[in-house]
């Protein structure tokens, strides 16, 4: 039985526990204190031995703090719970008391056997928690049994609370104390990372250097190609139990989509399923652990960095931090590295365009002497379109021209080429929108004879017309998802067959493509294939509409003045101010096409006068209104559409008949007065069999 104990007066316990709590304020470190609480807990509960025992997780815990002296790894180093008794091992509830140790212990464990050796026969502990988690407990001991009562208890629960709160402030700084010390070991690293620009010669130090921090048996850093969808090691330090890949590795749209997060994987084996290239790869290392996070460049996820470790569950997300700001460090040098790297093109691409200025200026010469047209304009953007052209003229690199229909894409593409190493070879021009499919593949490939009906003899294609000089696509976008494939093969093998043929031919041209379409939609349409895109887009030039450019409208529209009054005998006396007003005034939905074919049309109308505002289209809607105002003579808006309908055949088949009649049967001349290309005239022609 109990001994009888005198109650513990109420005010006596507030000021012990009023000690208490000023005593454990003074330091983080309650070890330093410790004697002096125990002190004032005796004033109410008379004890032999106190501690504190802190919980570091569901399975380990260490001594905080004890008025037992102690020495060696069991004082500072987890414990595993497990070196208690059942009876005697840290709980969340209290334990019931040990009333005679002699009898309640069990020798087997190591904590119960070095307590009867210091000669404790009762015992009481009390836990303490930490928004609702469970974070240790204080325990009393007495030589003599039955040396604590319910009363006892009772006192010795808020006693806890205090001395949790403060091993809660101890926890809380200690956290915060190794984390800092670890990002201050980032730091010190950093004088590794600014020896080399290269981060594979320093990749092994930096390991070395994380081991203390964060400790790995593999450290790995990635690079990751987002439109090849593939991930490629760049720097490894470290052994697996199988040779790392050399080649890139192809990851699947849910890969993609965790690279800009954190990983942690706490047993590989057991975690990551072999479904993957990626993850079969991983499982064959042999590691347990894995730990990966990005690697940030100029704002966007480029690679990621991983450690490994071979035994499970070695990191937490607390060395995220650590990895992410060394990750972040990494993600600088390597924007370093790339600005030197540009900075050394640059130097490299200035001696060139000295260079290549020489060479356009003199390209600019020979286009107008040869009537081919001249290389107008002074808009920022239309120079901008020449730097561009300057900058990739003297390279072998497939160059995609953009921008509507009608701003000079092919004049682009031939000033391209006439300034190239191949400019001495042929330049050979296919739209791909005048042809159908079939039609369009033999145009570009060639075909044997017997290929398909109506192949009587070998023609040789687009491809070998061009050999040793420059093939311009006009209209890709109009490509066949067929023509497509096989194209994108010249592009990656530069080698085709000829349709029907089985002998390999060799593609030694430089390819220039032009569209009015947007690639990416159509991309997202399923129209146009996304490989090949990316083949041809290796260096875009744009060309922007003609009314964002309004600079350069005056000065095509005198050169066009020039150029077709020479060619057609019969030259204007010039441009009148009105005339030059609304110019600048119109939208030109058809671009310089657009402007070419009214400046004609203007020419004939004005009979070698003044070409003033009458003399052009009157409508500001499309080509086709501005030619039917030209067929019922009209210079004002047009007529509202009758109540009772019109025909939309029967006009555009009044505007063919028109414009052929104008152009005394010349096709090529009634298709440019119609804004159309020649195929497009013809199909029109064979539609509504006009003679």
């Amino acid at each position: 039985m109990n001994v009888a104990a005198p109650s513990i007066d109420a005010q006596l316990l507030a000021d012990v526990l009023s000690e208490i709590a000023e005593t454990a304020s003074e330091t983080l470190e309650l070890q330093d204190v410790f004697d002096r609480v125990a002190t004032s807990v005796r004033r109410v509960i008379p004890f032999d031995n106190m501690g504190v025992v802190r919980l570091i997780d569901d399975a380990r815990a260490v001594l905080h703090a004890s008025t037992v002296p102690c020495q060696g790894p069991v004082c500072t180093e987890p414990i595993p719970l497990t070196s208690w008794s059942p009876r005697m091992r840290p709980r969340s509830g209290p334990n019931p008391r040990i009333e005679d140790a002699l009898i309640e212990f069990d020798r087997s464990f190591f904590f119960d056997a070095k307590a009867l050796e210091g000669g404790v026969r009762s015992a009481m502990w009390e836990p303490f928690r930490s928004t609702d988690t469970l974070r240790g407990g204080v325990w009393l001991a007495a030589y003599s049994p039955h040396a604590f009562t319910d009363e006892h208890q009772d006192v010795l629960r808020p006693i806890a609370a205090l001395l949790g709160s403060a091993v809660e402030h101890w926890r809380l700084w200690d956290i915060e104390r190794r984390r800092r010390d670890r990002l201050d070991r980032i730091e010190a690293l950093l004088s590794t990372l600014a020896e080399s620009l290269d981060v594979r010669e320093v990749f092994q130090r930096l390991s070395d250097g994380m081991q203390q921090v964060l400790p790995h048996d593999l450290a790995c850093l990635t690079e990751l190609d987002m439109r090849a969808r593939t991930i490629r090691i760049s720097a490894l330090a470290g052994e697996s139990d199988n040779p790392a890949p050399t080649e890139a590795v192809v990851l699947t749209a849910s890969e993609l989509d965790r690279r800009i997060d954190f990983e942690i994987i706490h047993d590989i084996p057991t975690e990551v399923p072999p479904d993957t290239e990626r993850q079969r790869l991983i499982i064959s290392s042999g590691m347990r652990s894995w730990l990966r996070v990005p690697v940030w460049l100029s704002g966007e996820v480029r690679g990621g960095l991983s450690f490994f470790h071979r035994e499970p569950s070695r990191y937490s997300w607390e060395d995220t931090e650590v990895a992410i700001r060394l990750a972040d460090r990494v993600g600088l040098m390597l924007s370093h590295q790339r600005l030197a790297e540009e900075a050394r093109v640059a130097a490299e691409a200035r001696e060139r365009a000295e260079r290549l200025e020489a060479t356009v200026e003199t390209l600019a010469r020979e286009l107008e002497s040869r009537g081919r047209g001249r290389i107008i304009g002074v808009s920022p953007s239309w120079k901008q379109s020449l730097l561009s052209v300057k900058r990739v003229t003297a390279s072998e690199t497939t160059v995609l021209i953009t921008g509507e229909s009608g701003t000079g894409k092919e004049v682009i593409s031939s000033l391209i080429h006439q300034g190239s190493p191949r400019s001495g070879r042929p330049f050979v021009a296919i739209n791909c929108a005048a042809l159908p499919e079939q039609l369009l593949e033999s145009e570009l490939f060639g075909h044997e004879k017997g290929a398909f009906t109506g192949a009587i003899a070998t023609k040789i294609g687009r491809l070998e017309q061009a050999a040793g000089g420059t093939l311009f696509l006009d209209e890709i976008a109009e490509m066949s998802p067929l023509v497509q494939a096989k194209f994108l093969r010249v592009l990656e093998q530069r080698e085709f067959q000829r349709l029907g043929g089985t002998r390999t031919l060799k593609a030694d041209v430089r390819v220039i493509a032009a569209t009015n379409r947007d690639l990416a939609a159509s991309i997202a349409r399923q129209t146009f294939r996304e490989d090949l895109y990316y083949r041809l887009n290796v260096f875009q030039i744009h060309i922007a509409p003609l009314r964002e450019r309004p600079e350069d409208i005056l000065p095509l529209a005198e050169a066009f003045l020039e150029d077709l009054g020479r060619t057609m005998g019969r030259p204007a006396a010039g441009i009148s101010k009105d005339a030059r007003e609304w110019l600048l005034a119109y939208r030109w939905p058809g671009n310089v096409r657009e402007l070419r074919n009214a400046i004609e049309r203007a020419i004939l109308l004005c009979d070698g006068g003044l070409i003033t505002r009458d003399h052009l289209p009157t409508m500001a809607a499309s080509v086709g209104a501005a030619h039917f105002e030209a067929t019922n003579g009209s210079a004002k808006a047009a007529a509202p559409i009758p109540s009772e309908g019109m025909n939309l055949e029967d006009v555009e088949r009044g505007m063919v008949e028109k414009a052929l009649s104008q152009a005394k049967g010349n096709k090529s001349r009634a298709a440019r007065l119609l804004g159309l290309t020649r195929a497009q005239l013809y199909s029109r022609i064979e539609k509504y069999g006009v003679s």
